[in-house]
């Protein structure tokens, strides 16, 4: 049968079918409009099963009792002249092997004091207070800096922390301390430390 190009078929609507279809479209409408509240929802309710959950700062992750596992002294002016040997550890000399570091929070998780036992020779003052340039992980991605300071007041800074290795799934931190003339780094100390694990009776 020849059905010409130009034929439409017509379909008329009875007031029945109209009334269904505007009931369905309003319900689909409802639905859309509660799909998209529910996604808003999602991402900008900071809650987990109703309750507010803090966001991890770097101090829960760098406070706490740290053992030294390894040091090296770096000679920056060789490295960057490309000259090698420019590194060397410590470890194994002058009582770096028993070196420990305390860096202590307060109640609300705030930096107080930090201390450095063991009694190598004292790169950076044993004793005093501590606390991180931001709590938070930079946007960045720049490396905290931990600055020490003589008292609780933290008026007199005393030094200067690099940590190039942040504690995450494994339990340990790397810190540089560098020391420099107009700006220019001669001389780098790199510590590495794990979490130190108290014994049955430390008190």
């Amino acid at each position: 049968m020849f059905v010409s190009k130009s034929f439409k078929p017509k379909i008329t609507l009875t007031n029945k079918n109209k009334t269904f279809m505007k009931v369905l479209l309003r319900y689909l409408s409802a639905f859309v409009l509660l799909g998209m509240v529910a996604s808003g929802t999602a991402c900008t309710d900071p809650t987990d099963n109703g309750s507010y959950v803090e966001p991890i700062t770097l101090y829960e992750k760098i406070a706490g009792e740290w053992k030294i596992t390894g040091i090296a002294q770096i000679d920056e002016t060789a490295k960057t002249a490309g000259v090698t040997p420019n590194e060397i550890s410590l470890l194994d000399r002058f009582g770096f092997d028993a070196l420990a570091l305390s860096l202590k929070v307060d109640a609300e998780g705030q930096p107080t004091s930090y201390a450095v036992t063991g009694g190598a020779p004292e790169l950076f003052p044993a004793t005093g207070y501590w606390e991180l340039n931001a709590p938070f992980p930079a946007a960045g991605g720049s490396a905290p800096v931990i600055y020490l300071y003589s008292d609780a007041a933290r008026s007199a800074m005393t030094g200067k922390l690099t940590v190039s290795a942040v504690p995450g799934a494994t339990p340990t931190m790397d810190l540089t301390l560098s020391r420099s003339v107009n700006g220019v780094p001669f001389v780098s100390y790199r510590y590495k430390f794990a979490t130190a694990t108290p014994t049955p009776d430390a008190k």
